[in-house]
């Protein structure tokens, strides 16, 4: 019997790639290929890039040369590049960096197989033509589920492999492979957006925004609920755009009680969600229904007026402070975390003092901050009123040091609550770790829990806040929980 296949799936970026290179490792092991996990020992390595910033761009590609350089010197034969980058820039790529012996994109998906082997045997696929992807669906969003012969990764369903191979899990489990163990996973609700922010590129590449069909996402949870994940992330571009598509806008908070519902999931939460799309009716169902996070994951970008219409956005300080105080009057509790970009054309000193006004009366969890820089194909990549490079990098660095200041007092005004922690760790050494509802995978900060003893990966268990390191908490597990605990585990 011949050696089988192996492929090995190195993962940059958003948990919207997690989610796509876990369908091309279903698709994969479908068609008779072995996943490993490290690429050293696979004959094919497969790295899925991320196209959004300069800093990501650069980790895709040193992701690609470091696993180029295993050739030679262990059983990889191939390294293939996929993503983001992989779609935006195709040809592009693949001659700027000839140590990749494939540039794929998503139309290549569907034949991901084939496409490895073929360059496995030495052959060689010509790397795609880029094209602005929101072009390949109708402009009406109500037409645009009839378009099935578009690309949707993550979207993928077991109908979608070759004709006569079957997922290796079952015929009723979605076209997906995990990847790995944690008790939490990503679910694609939708991919695109229609959104036409002036510094996004991602539209282009990703297209315009077609949501999933909520019973594909139930079967998903529900298989993912099997494979002992107990907390689900929904995923896209722009959740609260779904079901736009669908004939129905307010689809997600009908759809998030179902999914709450599944037998083993224990926590269910939502990221990418539009300040300005927010509905009181949205707000209701996330701050009220159990096992639903009060969790807000607000696409802010900036605060002074001037700078969000040059950004193509809506809103201002006063707005969204009204937005957070209607949040937490709902619940206290609730988490929310945003991202903002400092630098951008034209910004001004009173714009600057404008944002750290909001920043200041926000209390935000979690801060990210990025100095703006021209995307490629973007209308402000084309403004004319740029600041230095110089007078970017010192507001980046200015207000990255009052986020981590602020986030770190959000942390601390905590103290002496009681949380829902997950545990995602537990080390005879460091202790378990774990996370609340105010906080998602990677980007939220984490709980230490000061006993790990009868505690498991998985475990949901209750525990007071009794202090702080910087975002981080630490808690104590209440006896009762754990009582609880060890008694679930039996």
């Amino acid at each position: 019997m011949p050696e089988r296949r192996t492929v090995a799936l190195v993962t940059l970026g958003c948990a919207r790639n997690e989610v796509d290179s876990e369908e091309l490792a279903g698709r994969l092991e479908a068609d008779g290929w072995q996943l490993v996990k490290d690429a050293e020992d696979a004959d094919v390595a497969v790295v899925n890039t991320c196209g959004f910033v300069d800093a990501a761009k650069k980790d895709s590609v040193d992701a690609l040369l470091e696993a180029n350089d295993l050739k030679g010197h262990g059983r990889t034969q191939a390294v293939v590049a996929v993503g983001c980058m992989a779609e935006r820039y195709g040809k592009e790529l693949a001659e700027a960096l000839p140590e990749a012996d494939g540039v794929l994109g998503f139309d290549d998906y569907t034949d991901i197989s084939d496409r490895l082997q073929t360059i496995l045997n030495g052959g060689i696929h010509a790397a795609h033509t880029p094209r602005d992807r929101r072009k390949l669906l109708p402009i009406s969003p109500a037409e645009r589920q009839s378009a099935s012969d578009v690309a949707l990764p993550g979207h993928g369903a077991p109908s979608d492999l070759p004709e006569g191979v079957a997922p290796v899990s079952g015929p009723r489990a979605p076209l997906r492979r995990r990847l790995d163990g944690a008790p939490v996973a990503s679910v694609k609700l939708a991919s695109g957006c229609d959104r036409r922010c002036s510094f996004c590129a991602i539209p282009s590449f990703r297209g315009s925004f077609i949501s999933r069909r909520p019973s594909d996402v139930l079967n998903e949870t529900r298989w993912l609920a099997e494979q002992g994940v107990k907390e689900i992330m929904l995923v896209s571009e722009n959740n609260t755009s779904y079901g736009k598509d669908l004939g129905d806008i307010r689809l997600l908070e009908s759809l998030l009680p179902e999914l709450a519902e599944v037998d083993g999931i224990e926590r269910v939460r939502v990221s990418y969600l539009q300040p300005a799309e927010m509905r009181p009716g949205l707000i209701d169902v996330l701050t009220s229904t159990p096992k639903v996070a009060p969790y807000f994951d607000l696409s802010f970008q900036h605060s002074a007026p001037g700078v969000l219409r040059a950004m193509r956005r809506f809103g201002d300080t006063d707005r969204f402070l009204e937005l957070l105080d209607t949040i937490r009057n709902k619940a206290p509790q609730a988490g929310v975390r945003s991202n903002f970009i400092v630098g951008f054309p034209g910004e001004s000193e009173d714009d600057l003092a404008e944002l750290e006004r909001f920043l200041n009366g926000a209390r935000l969890d979690a801060i990210g901050v990025f100095g703006y820089s021209d995307e490629e194909g973007t209308e402000a990549a084309t403004y004319d009123n740029k600041l230095d490079e110089d007078v970017v990098a010192e507001r980046l660095a200015h207000v990255s040091r009052l986020a981590e200041e602020l986030v770190s007092q959000r942390a601390e005004e905590r103290l002496g609550e009681t949380l829902q922690v997950l545990v995602e760790s537990v080390d005879s050494a460091e202790g378990a770790y774990g996370r609340g509802a105010h906080q998602a995978p990677e980007t939220d900060g984490q709980v230490l829990l000061t006993s790990g003893e009868g505690l498991s990966v998985g475990r949901m268990v209750e525990a007071k806040v009794v202090g702080t390191e910087g975002v981080d908490l630490v808690a104590e597990p209440l006896q009762g929980s754990l009582a609880c605990s060890e008694e679930a585990g039996r």
